[in-house]
């Protein structure tokens, strides 16, 4: 994506309330665009689908909680294209009311992916989680709600915009926690190849009902030196017994090599789409540095 072009002009959305997650991550992305917040994912995607905005800002898979479900089942049905991947650190802090006491403490909502990924926390507080929305939704409610046996988890710029103290700046499970977020586009604006670059595909289909299918479906790119990042399987639209497959690749579409791989798959799968093109972000480098 060209990440100059004319920010100011564009409208991005992202779902939860500000001081989410998702509208850090949106404000570190777009810097000079207009952010406006939705009520849920669905809601997001389907604002970008019909013209209401031109980005959608969505988390597809945190590194410690895993992948963000509800996103998988959404995509096929949705005419979006993935134009950028982006990472964004994820600093959970656990708030409450001003003036709370820790011994009265006995309960803190979040989002499921947060609660998750505070579990082991959660747990030495001897807390019952509550599952919201979002994570600065949470903060939102209690700031109305004005309850100090309960407590939210959510971002330190949560506590500064809904008035709430911080009980622990750092009450996730896990240093190094990460959100990869995926930036949608009705457009596909796929980038031209460069030899310089490196680029990632993603991809959905549906495999053939015959043997072996998937393993005949995926051995196109071993042959052809493709190195697949991910691959997810969720039951398919209106079926149980209908697999889809997410796949994200290394590679770039205009690459010989992956369009061998490709004309290979299309022999074993029904539906192949390819849903995005996208420079491959800078934190993948850094995860191979430390690994």
């Amino acid at each position: 994506m060209k990440e100059k072009e004319n920010q100011m002009d564009k409208t991005v959305v992202y779902q939860g309330v500000e001081g989410a997650y998702s509208h850090l991550a949106s404000s570190q992305i777009f810097p000079n665009s207009k952010l406006i917040a939705s009520d849920s994912f669905l809601e997001s995607m389907q604002m970008v689908e019909n013209g209401q905005a031109d980005f959608g800002v969505i988390p597809i898979e945190n590194s410690s909680a895993g992948r963000v479900e509800e996103i998988h089942r959404l995509i096929p049905k949705m005419q979006l294209n993935i134009i950028q991947e982006y990472f964004h650190p994820i600093k959970h802090a656990l708030l409450a009311i001003k003036g709370f006491k820790k011994e009265d403490l006995k309960t803190v909502s979040s989002h499921p992916q947060a609660l998750a990924q505070c579990a082991n926390n959660i747990k030495k507080f001897n807390l019952e989680a509550i599952s919201e929305f979002d994570t600065a939704g949470s903060a939102m409610k209690l700031e109305k709600t004005n309850d100090k046996t309960h407590a939210v988890i959510a971002s330190t710029l949560a506590a500064d915009i809904y008035n709430l103290e911080i009980v622990e700046e750092k009450f996730f499970d896990y240093v190094g926690n990460v959100t990869r977020f995926i930036i949608l586009s009705k457009k596909a604006d796929f980038p031209s190849y460069d030899t310089s670059k490196s680029y990632i595909t993603s991809l959905i289909f549906s495999v053939r009902n015959i043997p072996a299918a998937l393993y005949k479906a995926l051995g196109g790119f071993a042959t052809n030196g493709i190195d697949l990042i991910k691959i997810e399987s969720y039951s398919g639209i209106g079926s149980m017994y209908s697999t889809q497959f997410h796949v994200d690749l290394y590679g770039h579409i205009d690459e010989k090599r992956l369009q061998l791989a490709l004309d290979e798959l299309k022999f074993f799968v029904e539906e192949l789409k390819i849903i995005g093109v996208y420079e491959r972000h800078e934190y993948r480098d850094q995860m191979c540095e430390l690994s």
